[in-house]
């Protein structure tokens, strides 16, 4: 099979060859041995919001028993700020929420929108993004500036329009999107588009160029985000003697040097052992606590004091009711509310990951050897471009492989976020023909994680269960090379 001239047309006889494609990945997981019972029922990732691992022995006995007694949700909230304290801080205080999506809408709609109160017209405030993946989360909260980018999420989703994307837009917001230095937009995809190529960032002149836009937008500006992840392919390689990502703690000096806050999205990570708010500079980050974390799904969010103040009242949670110093009372954003259950498992996993880390960071030890060991199964030609990194943050190990693609040679498909909500990610879509519930893997970015049937009750690794899903994700790799003309 021939290589294609252009990578448009590669793409194209993917998607014309997609039968054939499942075809001999169903055909692979028979070749593997993927027992028939355990099909559907593992997979490469529990942190997905939509198949969530499931809950560990010790955080279902916690949740049993707190819900058979009498506690006020107040006493249970406090309870996770103060083990947020003993380990960031007195400085630092917390916020429980139903969803980290929620804990993004709530934060900038609290700390970046404008006042609608009082007489006259509202002024229009902006913050800044960087152009880095998942952008329709933290990126999507403002109308797009440059212009440029105002269709950027046009194919995201069911629908982008008003109860779709574009709905998240915030009052009189606006989202200035910076693409990095030294990052690359390259067009891939069966759903073409431009694709976030983050391995090559380079922090010092991206800082630059970020501050160089905030001193234009200075007058309007209310904050700067960013994702709070650690890997080379989220653009965050390059750290600090702490092992602490460079570009992050410059983001949050910019946003210092203009009196507005950094807020980080840390929705794959873990509080305590991951993004260091102490050591970034972060002024508030929001957890999904349903994925690296383990609790049951909901948010959470973490942030010095002065910006949690107001983030605990719009969530109904700051102010005196039965005498207590916390309330559960009406305000903006009660909708949020996580319930009773959902904070008896953010405070046996917090409690875990304050005292016993090593039950979280262990198994992600064994699954960085189970990939390194499979993933020496490709040919040469496709190994060399590979990037794999493990991540105490997000909990998981990070396979990247955007160096495939050099020397004007193409390299291993590249599919866009636009194809995963499209059905035509092959390797997502490919790997549930196997029987195996996929990762995201989208962007050249692959992020494999225990969980998903492969862990015990303990939360301990299963091993054989592990290799099965990395080593068919593997041969579905080879299997469209194949069908793209790489190999």
């Amino acid at each position: 099979m021939s290589e294609h001239k252009y990578k448009f047309q590669m793409y194209k006889h993917l998607q014309a060859n997609a039968a054939s494609i499942y075809a001999e990945a169903r055909k692979a997981a028979d070749e593997i041995g993927i027992p028939r019972e355990i099909r559907g029922k593992f997979g490469l990732t529990g942190a997905i919001s939509g198949c969530p691992s499931p809950l560990r022995k010790d955080i279902m006995e916690a949740a049993e028993k707190g819900g058979r007694e009498v506690i006020p949700l107040a006493r249970l909230v406090d309870e996770i700020r103060e083990i947020v304290k003993d380990v960031y801080g007195d400085e630092y205080d917390a916020a429980p929420i139903n969803t980290c999506e929620a804990a993004l809408w709530v934060t900038f709609d609290t700390l970046f929108t404008p006042p609608m109160l009082g007489r006259g017209d509202n002024y229009r405030t902006r913050y800044i993004a960087p152009y880095e993946k998942h952008l329709h989360h933290q990126g999507s909260y403002g109308r797009p500036y440059p212009a440029r980018f105002k269709d950027i999420f046009a194919d995201r989703g069911c629908t982008a329009g008003e109860l779709g994307f574009y709905g998240k837009r915030q009052h009189n917001l606006d989202a200035v999107i910076v693409p990095l230095v030294g990052a690359r937009y390259d067009v891939h995809g069966i759903k073409y588009h431009p694709v976030p190529l983050l391995t090559g960032v380079d922090p010092q002149a991206s800082a630059e160029k970020i501050k160089n836009v905030a001193a234009v937008h200075a007058t309007m500006l209310s904050g700067i985000t960013s994702l709070g992840y650690d890997t080379p392919g989220y653009g965050y390689g390059v750290k600090d003697a702490e092992g602490t990502p460079v570009l992050q703690k410059l983001l949050a000096e910019i946003a210092h040097q203009y009196d507005v806050p950094y807020v980080v999205d840390n929705a794959w990570g873990l509080p305590f052992i991951g993004h260091d708010p102490r050591k970034t500079g972060a002024d508030v980050i929001v957890y999904s606590m349903d994925k690296a974390t383990g609790a049951a799904t909901s948010g959470l969010i973490i942030g010095r004091e002065e910006y949690m103040v107001p983030i605990r009242r719009a969530l109904g949670m700051h102010g005196d009711r039965y005498g207590t110093t916390a309330s559960y009372g009406k305000a903006a954003y009660v909708t949020f509310d996580p319930g009773k259950e959902a904070l008896l498992t953010q405070i046996q996993a917090l409690k875990v990951l304050r005292d016993s880390p090593e039950v979280v960071t262990r198994p992600v030890d064994e699954l960085e050897r189970i990939v390194v060991e499979e993933f020496a199964a490709l040919p040469a030609r496709l190994r060399e471009g590979i990037i794999i990194t493990k991540s105490y943050n997000s909990g998981a190990v990070e396979v990247n492989y955007e160096g495939t693609w050099k020397d004007g040679k193409m390299g291993i498909p590249i599919f866009t976020i636009e194809d995963m909500y499209a059905g035509s990610n092959l390797i997502q879509s490919g790997l549930a023909q196997m029987g195996i519930i996929p990762t995201i893997a989208y962007d050249a970015n692959i992020f494999i994680s225990p969980g998903l049937g492969t862990t015990d009750e303990e939360g301990m690794l299963k091993e054989q269960e592990m290799r099965l899903a990395v080593r068919g994700l593997v041969r579905l790799i080879e299997i469209i090379c194949k069908y793209a003309g790489i190999i």
